[in-house]
Parts: structure tokens; sequence; C-alpha cells
């Protein structure tokens, strides 16, 4: 996997360049008393020069009378641990990775795992729900770069379900309009 080091990014969040940049593509989701699903997933991963990523993603529904419908949008913080958490096992290569996201249906979640080799695997440390949001467990992600596509997976236990797949996407990175008119 080739790739240019953003300019400015901070040295402790370089196992997680090859993340930065706008990706977008289609995926399905379907759970338990969800019906299955097309979606377009829009993610983000950008930088200010501090020691993290910043994350923005949108799914959104493309088929059906609910086509153009926000489904769900998250943004949080990605970063490489200083040192390993307890509980992630590293193989070579890797590195601990922490994610802070929040979502817009009322859900903060912690995860943890590991970084390396053009893959983020990652499990829910612990989710919180405001008062009105939804009962969710626990989940599992995994982000790959597989041919310089970003193949997505989310795994989820919620509303009494155990851990299962509920959406999956296959995205290509976009051309990054505000340094293509910098050039």
């Amino acid at each position: 996997m080739t790739f240019a080091f953003p300019e400015g990014l901070a040295p402790e969040v370089y196992p997680l360049a090859w993340l930065v940049g706008r990706w977008s593509g289609e995926g399905v989701l379907a759970y338990p008393g969800i019906e299955e699903s097309r979606f377009r997933h829009d993610v983000s991963f950008d930088h200010d020069g501090g020691p993290y990523l910043r994350y923005a993603a949108t799914m959104t529904l493309i088929e059906g009378a609910d086509d153009g419908r926000i489904w769900q949008s998250e943004t949080g913080y990605w970063r490489v641990a200083p040192q390993t958490p307890e509980g992630v096992e590293l193989a070579e290569g890797q590195h601990p990775v922490e994610v802070l996201l929040a979502d817009g249906a009322g859900v903060l979640t912690a995860y943890l795992g590991a970084v390396g080799n053009g893959r983020v695997d990652m499990a829910s440390r612990f989710m919180a729900a405001t008062e009105s949001g939804p009962d969710m467990r626990g989940a599992t992600r995994m982000y790959g770069n597989v041919e310089g596509r970003l193949l997505w997976a989310w795994d989820l236990s919620a509303f009494g379900n155990e851990l299962q797949s509920y959406a999956s996407a296959e995205l290509l990175r976009l051309a990054d309009a505000a340094s293509s008119t910098e050039s």
C-alpha cells in the first residue's frame, strides 16, 4: 500500500495515516427487527496536527420509500494508544488503537483494538446511551484496506440480541477537493 503522509500529521498517528481522506461507497445493513436495506456510506478521516485523527461518517438509505433518509451519523476521534490497553493483544507490526465515537441517536462508544498492515480491528470497551438512546450492549468493527478500497464491517449486540452482523460496506477514496484546488 503506497501513500504519502498527509502534511502536518502528528507522528503519533502515522499507523493510521492510510485512513486519512474522504471515502464513499455502498453497503447493506440488516439486523433482527430491521429490514435489510442498502445505504451510501460517506466517511472522512482528517487531522488538525494533534495526536489523533478526527472522524465523521454518515449512512444514508438509498432505495425504497426511505431513499435519501439519513440512517445514522457519527463523529469521533481515533488515536494510537501510547501503551497497549489491558485485554488488547497485538501481532507483529500492530499498534494499539483507541477510538471514541458519538452518534446522533444518543450513543457514546469507546473502542479498543489494533491497527497494522492496512487493517483495524476493534471492540467496544464501553457503550453509554442517553435516556432516549437505543439499547446497545457491545460492538466490533473492522476496517481493511484491500487494493485501495476500504472494506468496513460492524457487528452489534443490541435490543437483546447477541453480537452479530449489522452493517458492512465497500468504500472508495474520493479526491480531496481542498488539496486539489491548493495544488
